[in-house]
C-alpha cells in the first residue's frame, strides 16, 4: 500500500498500542484515517482543478507528471522516436555505403589482377631551387 510490508505494520501497530494505550488507539486511527481522507480529497480537488485551467490538451494529467524531467519526456516522447528513427536510417546507409565501397575497392583489385596491368610509376617532382626566383 505505502511500501510497508507486514513486519513494518505489526512495529507501528505495537509502537501505538504501548504509545497511546489500547483504549485510546482506536480514536486516534480513526482521527489519522479522517487526516488522510481529508488530504486525498483536497490533492484530488487541486489535481481536478488544475486539469480544468490547463484546458483539454492536458487532460491525461497525473501530479507524478509535473515532476519537470518526467513532464519533458512525455511531452517529447515523439520527438526522440522521430530523432531515433533518423539515426537508425543514417546508420544502415552509412553501412550500405561502406559494404558497397569495399565491393567496389575488391572488385578494382580483381580486374588490375586479371588484366595483368602496371601502374605507372609515380612521377617524380621536379627539384625545387629557392635561388632561382
Amino acid at each position: 500500500m505505502f511500501g510497508i510490508d507486514a513486519v513494518d505494520l505489526v512495529i507501528i501497530l505495537v509502537l501505538g498500542v504501548v504509545m497511546f494505550g489500547p483504549e485510546r488507539l482506536p480514536e486516534y486511527s480513526r482521527k489519522a484515517a479522517r487526516v488522510f481522507v481529508y488530504l486525498r480529497d483536497v490533492a484530488n480537488n487541486a489535481k481536478t482543478t488544475l486539469r480544468g485551467e490547463l484546458g483539454p490538451e492536458y487532460a491525461d494529467l497525473e501530479l507524478r507528471d509535473l515532476h519537470p524531467k518526467t513532464f519533458i519526456a512525455k511531452h517529447m516522447r515523439e520527438e526522440v522516436a522521430a530523432i531515433d528513427e533518423a539515426r537508425r536510417e543514417l546508420d544502415e546507409a552509412r553501412r550500405t555505403v561502406t559494404d558497397t565501397v569495399h565491393d567496389a575497392g575488391t572488385q578494382a583489385d580483381t580486374v588490375i589482377a586479371a588484366a595483368h596491368l602496371e601502374l605507372p610509376a609515380p612521377v617524380a617532382a621536379s627539384p625545387f631551387d629557392p635561388e632561382a626566383t
